[in-house]
């Protein structure tokens, strides 16, 4: 994949045309999807082997999601694929109605390269940010998590004194405000600029891989596979890019 192979036909021709001495017994390209999907549930699990072998480190916390599209904007109409877990939502930073899922991101903060993500999770295209980030926020303590707009929470103060968390955002304006206040503004500045990690990550992954558009998915083991495989390949080839001298 991270040579350029990025549909599971290209990946199953170029192994059978240069592969064959590591696998002798590769199947026809039907009987290697239907393989593949057999194996759905294992990428996840290989996802979270490859992120332990990442040493810990002690940065501040990221949190943001990107969209996998199954179809976009009119196309989205028709849609039904994985409608188990995908349904309709809005990315409003692409600017883009969609028919498919989010991937969820929580990563820590390293000075000089990506950030390492730490939580991953996969909903619906309709999850609220805000709302996911509460599921996991019971188990994050004593840190500093720099999040978008939409992971403003009206108990941000409590949580900050029971759990110890800090949970920093862009200053949203209020009803009928024009403009922020000085101090405002530079608060929302200096917490986008520490945030933006996470968003050069994302456009690192979906380079690399493709990861967000998934229009040729026809199931929902085929959406596992799409996203936690090629998440999976992107981090491996990261961690052995980190241990190249």
């Amino acid at each position: 994949m991270l040579d350029g192979h990025r549909s599971i036909k290209q990946i199953h021709t170029y192994a059978d045309r240069h592969l064959r001495d590591w696998f002798p017994a590769l199947p026809s390209y039907p009987a290697y999807v239907m393989r593949l999907n057999r194996l759905a549930d294992l990428f996840a699990p290989l996802l979270e082997r490859i992120q332990s072998q990442v040493p810990p480190t002690d940065g501040k916390l990221l949190v943001d999601s990107f969209p996998v599209a199954l179809a976009r904007q009119g196309h989205r109409f028709k849609a039904c694929v994985a409608a188990n877990i995908a349904d309709h939502g809005y990315c409003a930073t692409k600017k883009l109605y969609f028919y498919g899922v989010r991937v969820h991101v929580i990563g820590r903060k390293q000075a000089g390269t990506l950030p390492t993500p730490e939580y991953i999770g996969l909903l619906p295209a309709s999850a609220p940010d805000g709302k996911v980030f509460d599921q996991i926020r019971p188990v994050l303590k004593q840190e500093e998590v720099f999040g978008d707009k939409a992971y403003q929470r009206p108990d941000a103060a409590d949580v900050e004194q029971s759990q110890q968390l800090t949970v920093l955002t862009p200053v949203k304006k209020k009803k009928g405000q024009r403009y922020l206040d000085a101090d405002e503004q530079w608060l929302s500045t200096a917490v986008s600029q520490v945030r933006q990690p996470i968003e050069t990550l994302f456009a690192w992954i979906e380079r690399k891989t493709g990861i967000e558009v998934a229009s040729n998915v026809r199931s929902y083991q085929g959406l596992l596979v799409h996203v936690f495989g090629r998440l999976a390949a992107a981090l491996f080839f990261w961690n052995q890019l980190r241990k190249c001298p």
